[in-house]
């Protein structure tokens, strides 16, 4: 990629595209990124993109990436031919609302916008609209869900040093984080979650808002969310298992 097409990127905030790179299991996409907190070159798979992130410090060179990405080809292979496979919001698709299975349905004549009812997720108007509606419905039905959430955990949560309330709600699309906490007391939650049952959704929300008293994950940080949630261990082995296929949703 030519610089001024970078420039022309990052003012759109778009990320690049990825490099197509000829490793051991054949052509790999792979996002090279920069961080001055980054200590060493790391890789990671990104599942919602399907794509291997590369992360260089400052000072390093390409060729360290290089060789990373060439020692660890085979795991990068397996990895990436282990994701899920991807899922659009398409008419017919299946779709989970808190971890119930439902099928979009496009009712092209209706003027109801996007509904639920009888077990369907059912959209009016123009198919050239569907996914984009159906990706906003869902984004409103995270912040309701998880916003209620939010508030029930909130008004039971006072164990001496004052409820958990945070000072506001955010709902994003993450590729590596289901949620988390900033020192400002702003709390955000993956949209994603709206798919998956309701115990790992109430296990993600009172997990960040335990971070409002403890930023970090010490004793105290784990025995507040104890008291909050008591579905950390079934949560944590769910979203081990079926994390990748929500990030490969939509």
């Amino acid at each position: 990629m030519t610089r001024v097409a970078a420039r022309r990127l990052k003012r759109t905030g778009m990320p690049p595209p990825p490099e197509m790179l000829l490793l051991a299991g054949g052509e790999t996409p792979i996002r090279w990124q920069r961080s001055r907190q980054a200590r060493r070159v790391s890789l990671r798979i990104d599942p919602r993109a399907g794509m291997v992130v590369v992360t260089l410090p400052p000072r390093t060179s390409r060729e360290a990436g290089l060789a990373l990405l060439h020692a660890h080809s085979t795991w990068i292979t397996g990895k990436l031919a282990a994701l899920p496979g991807h899922i659009a919001f398409d008419a017919e698709a299946a779709v989970s609302l808190s971890g119930v299975p439902h099928v979009i349905r496009h009712h092209p004549q209706a003027r109801r916008g996007v509904w639920v009812e009888a077990g369907e997720i059912r959209v009016s108007g123009d198919r050239a609209f569907l996914q984009r509606r159906v990706l906003d419905f869902l984004r409103g039905e995270a912040r309701d869900v998880l916003g209620t959430l939010v508030r029930q955990i909130a008004e039971t949560s006072d164990t001496g040093g004052g409820p958990l309330r945070p000072r506001r709600l955010a709902i994003k699309d993450t590729s590596s984080r289901w949620g988390s906490c900033s020192s400002d007391a702003v709390v955000m939650f993956s949209w994603r979650l709206v798919m998956a049952p309701p115990e790992i959704q109430h296990y993600v929300v009172a997990h960040e808002l335990a971070h409002l008293r403890h930023l970090d994950h010490s004793p105290h940080f784990w025995a507040l969310v104890a008291t909050l949630t008591p579905y950390r261990a079934r949560a944590e082995a769910w979203l081990r298992l079926h994390g990748a296929a929500l990030l490969r949703m939509g």
